[in-house]
């Protein structure tokens, strides 16, 4: 397996969290990628897009990514925004900087998910419940699953016996990456 490690996926789909979790397992660092940029540019994502626009945010986006791949760290776990993979060529440089691996979610379960978390900093699902923000997340779900999916390793998030998403699921997924790492390097 080639490091640093890159986790990719929908927004809401526990990258940060699950980073987190596993770069703290492995005794790695963690970098979230929208945190580096906030840092870098002065600016959260959301602030810049709205100021800026979305394509030179994805140009800037693109040089963090670049820029923190050169540090001389290689044992890192980084949190991708979850449109960075959909943009230009960034899903063959992931895979030439390390490797990725894609948080699956069914889009229900995302969906029920997202409605759980403050949306204040998500302006296009504020003030939705579950459904409305199914409505919103299938399309762009859908489109960018071929880039998603291109990610070296697939996750999908685990659902409680009765199909429901419980509060460990993001230690599950963490659990699954670690052991998928580690066996990978045996």
């Amino acid at each position: 397996m080639t490091y640093p490690i890159y986790l990719i996926g929908y927004m809401g789909a526990g990258k940060t969290t699950v980073g987190r979790l596993l770069a703290d397992k492995l005794g790695w660092h963690f970098v979230d990628l929208d945190e580096a940029f906030h840092e870098i540019h002065g600016s959260s994502p959301a602030d810049y897009i709205r100021t800026y626009g979305i394509e030179a945010f994805r140009r800037k986006e693109k040089y963090v990514v670049e820029d923190l791949a050169e540090l001389p760290i290689e044992k890192v776990v980084y949190a991708t925004g979850g449109g960075y993979p959909c943009w230009e060529d960034n899903m063959e440089c992931l895979k030439e900087l390390g490797t990725s691996f894609y948080l699956r979610w069914d889009p229900h379960h995302l969906a029920e998910r997202l409605a759980l978390t403050d949306l204040s900093e998500r302006p296009l699902l504020h003030g939705k419940d579950a459904h409305e923000i199914l409505e919103v997340i299938l399309p762009q779900l859908e489109a960018r699953a071929p880039y998603y999916e291109q990610a070296d390793y697939i996750i999908d998030a685990p659902t409680a016996d009765d199909g429901s998403i419980d509060i460990s699921t993001d230690e599950q997924i963490a659990e699954l990456l670690y052991k998928t790492i580690i066996n990978d390097d045996d």
